[in-house]
């Protein structure tokens, strides 16, 4: 259905329109003779008309063009990266969903051990190879595609939820895929070189992605046929495809024999968003606009819209040995604050306290799109985390929560509160950004490539610590270290 005629996006539109072109072309100091204003009138009148027919459109279409209804629109697989969680696509859910996507028919899903093997060929524990990877997704293909009734999915990846999506149409075909988006995909490698970690998933010259890039039919393409694909990446700003090797631990000397255009695939639909890193060509507002053109061929109409009220619920997962797995963590003490945001102080009672069970879930918790949350949780053998967030502008499942250990040494400061951005990397000179009105430690210059700053500080006693990045603030409170604790802001952006 097209959606009602909103006046006041015709209102919004037609004031960008006269600053936009009437305006500059009407000085102050000039009169406006009878013809000219004439033909100005005729012009004012044609663009209001436009700005008119784009207010009264349905969400994400451009005039004359045909646009999927929501029942129409094809179910979305949105595969994480290594080591990652489904919950870095929180803020591109709520992007879909305020573009008119149906919330059922969007799925981010956990790879329960997220982390590549070293070796691809050889089992490691809590890890998962290439196929191993491909065939997890393909299940959660087929689930989603039984629960809709739909008869393909669009599939988005970063990194190496990329490899993962090539893997899949390369082993299991290409009949229930019609996009697929890769963000970051280190298609050609991390680095190119059969000597150094010969087996890796992540070696260009490696069996896995060796076997991906075979070119395939008479044009000699890189990309599996049948599936419109596309790739975003950065113009050199992702820590992945340098042509050194300091980002994969080696020296600054070390030729990786890769550079910013490996992501880019011969037969894809190639596309650079400058200035982004690794995770933002995915996560970032301008990742999801090409993302969204891509699939339905028009352009999102709005960004995050907010709802006045909202319902929170995610699962608490953990590690295995020192890998971070998806795997739910039962037990777990959890309780959510309703906070003053200026402070980072409590307001009251915990709106909520559960102790997890076997599958690991946190919630749900009901609470409105204004107010900053506490979550509070303690693990057996971690520390106990006050994890800060900014208000929720909408409500999502994946609001995930893991546990850390922190050091014989932390254990000495006053206290320790940190500042977390799984979406994308800390960019000195590109970001403004501070915690405890300092600059982050550890953040140098060059490609951004650290989601996480700590400081430690000498004082116990608690007090207010902000956390700023760009136009997002977060207030924090200090907790002792001695005793376990530790603060964390984690942004949205």
């Amino acid at each position: 259905m097209p959606r009602r005629c909103n006046i006041i996006d015709a209102i919004i539109g037609i004031r960008q329109i006269l600053a936009a072109f009437v305006i500059p072309i009407m000085p102050d100091s000039q009169a406006i003779s009878f013809p000219r204003r004439r033909r100005l009138l005729g012009l004012v009148t044609v663009l209001i008309a436009g700005a008119m027919v784009l207010a009264c459109s349905t969400p994400g279409s451009v005039p004359g063009s045909a646009s999927p209804s929501a029942a129409e629109r094809p179910p979305i697989v949105f595969v994480h990266g290594n080591g990652d969680t489904a919950a870095l696509w929180l803020t591109t859910l709520w992007r879909f969903e305020s573009n008119g996507w149906p919330r059922d028919r969007l799925l981010a899903i956990d790879v329960p051990n997220p982390l590549a093997r070293d070796d691809d060929a050889v089992a490691q524990a809590d890890r998962t190879s290439a196929s191993e990877n491909a065939a997890y997704l393909a299940a959660q293909i087929d689930s989603l595609l039984n629960r809709t009734g739909a008869k393909q999915v669009v599939l988005v990846g970063n990194s190496r939820g990329g490899n993962a999506i090539r893997t899949y149409v390369r082993d299991f075909g290409s009949a229930k895929v019609s996009h697929a988006v890769l963000g970051g995909t280190p298609n050609h490698g991390v680095w190119a070189n059969i000597e150094l970690r010969p087996g890796n998933e992540f070696n260009g010259a490696g069996p896995v992605l060796t076997r991906l890039n075979t070119p395939q039919g008479p044009e000699g393409l890189e990309v599996s046929p049948g599936v419109k694909w596309m790739t975003l990446r950065s113009d050199g700003n992702d820590k992945f495809a340098q042509p050194t090797g300091e980002w994969m631990g080696q020296s600054k000397t070390y030729k990786t024999n890769v550079d910013a255009r490996g992501p880019e695939l011969k037969g894809a639909d190639n596309r650079v968003l400058p200035g982004l890193d690794h995770r933002e060509v995915s996560y970032h507002q301008k990742a999801f606009e090409q993302t969204f053109q891509f699939i339905t061929g028009s352009l999102p109409v709005h960004d995050i819209v907010a709802q006045a009220q909202v319902v929170l619920d995610g699962r608490v997962t953990g590690l295995a040995s020192s890998s971070p797995t998806n795997l739910p963590m039962s037990g777990v003490a959890v309780q959510v604050f309703a906070l003053d945001c200026a402070s980072g102080e409590r307001r009251g009672a915990a709106l909520l306290s559960r102790t997890t069970g076997a599958d690991g879930r946190w919630g749900p918790l009901q609470t409105d799109s204004q107010t900053c949350l506490e979550f509070e949780y303690a693990a057996t053998g971690f520390a106990t985390t006050h994890h800060y967030r900014a208000p929720f502008p909408r409500s999502s499942d994946i609001v995930s929560l893991r546990p850390v250990r922190i050091s014989d040494a932390d254990l000495k400061a006053g206290a320790l509160v940190s500042m977390t951005r799984p979406r994308g990397y800390f960019g000195l000179g590109r970001d403004a950004m501070s915690l405890d009105d300092q600059a982050l430690p550890g953040i140098s210059p060059g490609v951004p490539g650290l989601a996480s700053a700590r400081l430690s500080l000498p004082s116990a006693a608690p007090r207010t610590v902000v956390a700023r990045f760009n136009n997002e603030r977060i207030a924090l409170r200090t907790w002792p270290a001695a005793q376990g604790h530790l603060a964390v802001a984690e942004l949205h952006q």
